[in-house]
């Protein structure tokens, strides 16, 4: 999709969260592969953490975020899956006022062109809860790059057209 030169360009203050119970800092691949991706892309970091798969302390994340002015949008990587550990969609669940369900098919579609039917364990999702975006991607480096690449960095760029969801960030609260 076209991006129009002619509007600027508004950078989107961004949190990234790694659900993982076994991912430490130092090997913490697909949160290193997103911060790369925003950065380049000249969105700011606003902040970083990882969380264990458990749906109250992610929830408990979420909602700091949420309720930080600097916090824009939270995307996180990790927890998607079918196990019984796989929580985070449920924990998103629990604080978005609406659910966004084409950012997770559109996810899905994109990702059987690089792992086929695998495509279908992924329970990528999407939302907005007090006027933050939230983002979910599965845990590997691929699902984020597919995410990021495929979605994200379009629909997180201020100047991409038709539309886009910077555009609509001011309107988010509205009631």
């Amino acid at each position: 999709m076209p991006i129009d030169p002619t509007l600027p360009f508004r950078p989107v203050r961004i949190a990234v969260l790694t659900v993982s119970d076994t991912r430490g800092p130092a090997d913490d691949r697909s949160g290193d592969t997103l911060v790369a991706r925003l950065s380049e892309a000249g969105h700011v970091l606003a902040d970083r953490a990882i969380e264990r798969d458990d749906a109250d302390v992610i929830v408990a994340r979420l909602e700091r975020w949420i309720d930080d002015p600097q916090v824009d949008c939270v995307i996180s990587t990790g927890g998607t899956g079918v196990t019984g550990r796989d929580v985070t969609p449920e924990a998103y669940a629990r604080v978005w006022e609406k659910e966004i369900p084409g950012f997770g098919e559109l996810f899905r579609w994109l990702s059987f062109a690089t792992i086929g039917t695998s495509t279908v364990q992924s329970r990528a999702c999407a939302g907005v809860a007090r006027g933050t975006y939230l983002f979910a991607l599965p845990g590997s480096t691929g699902a984020v790059k597919d995410g990021w690449d495929g979605i994200l960095r379009d629909q997180l760029d201020s100047r991409h057209r038709p539309c886009n969801f910077v555009e609509l960030m001011p309107r988010l609260t509205e009631r």
